[in-house]
């Protein structure tokens, strides 16, 4: 059985509410009453498999890099590299050059 998208509450009716869960704590809330026909709420036997739990996307797991000698620890088969928000961009070129040699993907290329 697939995981079914939690979506905001009336997200459909209201532009400015967005698609993203917020729980429901409306006194007659249907979903809240989780009666039949309205949509899913987050509980906890909607869990992701734990040979997936905490992967990237593209199943990579995700490693933060924050200067070049981080590269040599990553296994480029299972882990993917992130550049740290705080690496300007000469430092981010000397990475992502580095990473190209190694064969490291970067997931915020």
């Amino acid at each position: 059985m697939r995981k079914p998208k939690f979506r905001r509450q009336e997200w459909h009716r209201y532009k400015k509410l967005g698609k993203k869960w917020r729980k429901t704590r409306g006194k007659t809330s249907k979903t809240r009453r989780y009666e039949g026909r309205k949509p899913a709420m987050p509980t906890v036997g909607y869990c992701s498999p734990k040979a997936t739990k905490g992967l990237h996307p593209s199943g990579y797991r995700d490693v933060l890099v924050c200067n070049a000698k981080d590269l040599e620890t990553i296994d480029p088969e299972k882990e993917a590299g992130r550049i740290s928000s705080t690496v300007g961009l000469r430092k981010r070129e000397i990475i992502l050059n580095k990473a190209r040699e190694l064969k490291i993907k970067i997931l915020n290329e």
